[in-house]
This record gives C-alpha cells, structure tokens and sequence, in this order.
C-alpha cells in the first residue's frame, strides 16, 4: 500500500531538510494526535543522522500507548534538471501495537527548490507499507498523513526563525 503526498512549503530547502533531521521537528508534525518518545535512557538524538536506529513509544495524545517503532534513518540525493532532491528515508519497522501487523515500512521524505521559486521547498512524501493489518491501517494512515501534511505546511514558515534549523 502507498501513500503519496507532493506540495509546496513556504521555507527554504536548506531549512525543510535541516528540519527533517530533527526529532523535535518530526514529533511537532504529529502533534498533539501522536506523541514520540525514547525507548533507550539516551533519549532521542538531538539530529537524525544516516546509520541511525533508534527505537521509539508512541503515545496517543500523550497519554495513550499505541506501540513502538524502530526507526531506521538514511539519505540520498538526486540529482535532477531542476536541482538537487535531497531524500531522508525511514527504513525501520513498526515493533508493537497496532502498527506491528505490518512487515514493511518505507517512509521516504524529499526536498527540493520549488521550480522557479528558489526559496519555497517542493516536499515530497511517500509511504510504502504493507503486511497482514495494512489493508486495514490505510484509512488511518492516509488521514494521518494528510493531517501531517497540514502540520508541514503551518509549522515551515516558523522553521526559517529557529535557531536550531539555522544554516
């Protein structure tokens, strides 16, 4: 199964990738429906960074347990006509919890100049996901996404103002 979202961000691309390397970022996106924490004592780290695999609790609205991840972090670039696309991948697996009925798990996020407007960010975000719950999981998490997406869009122009996503 897969979901697949393309749309424009008011920040620049420097900004949106540096923003996806971070966790606090990450958990914003799925706030307050969807809380992340850290497994391990260490907490989460302060940047994804690729090789990374870190395990985390999700908590619906903070408070109630709905399984835990690994997440598995990588990067690539592409190099296109219109520029650079820069590509973080989370590779990891659902453990526990409803999201555990699935076996595959490939969440890819892409970045790049919006053509003609160097400093808006195309963003691309594709979900590929299956195994035996996953027919049952689309509606949940296609609404998710597009929540997530929603999330993108309101909190991107506030990045270019955080200290910590700064070039």
């Amino acid at each position: 199964m897969r979901i697949v979202l393309k749309f424009t961000v008011d920040c620049h691309p420097d900004t949106a990738w540096r923003a996806l390397h971070s966790p606090r970022v990450v958990g914003e996106l799925y706030a307050p429906l969807l809380q992340m924490a850290p497994v391990l004592p260490d907490g989460l780290p302060e940047r994804w960074m690729p090789g990374d695999e870190v395990p985390v609790r999700l908590a619906a609205f903070g408070r109630i347990p709905v399984g835990s991840q690994l997440i598995h972090i990588s990067d690539r670039t592409v190099n296109t006509p219109d520029g650079p696309v820069r590509i973080l991948r989370d590779s990891g697996i659902p453990l526990t919890g409803p999201l555990g009925g699935l076996d595959v798990w490939d969440h890819q996020m892409a970045v790049s100049s919006q053509p003609g407007q160097p400093d808006r960010t195309l963003w691309r975000d594709r979900l590929t996901f299956d195994g035996p719950t996953a027919a049952l999981l689309w509606p949940v998490l296609w609404a998710t996404w597009q929540a997530r997406a929603l999330r993108v869009r309101a909190l991107a122009p506030r990045w270019a103002r955080d200290p910590d996503l700064r070039g």
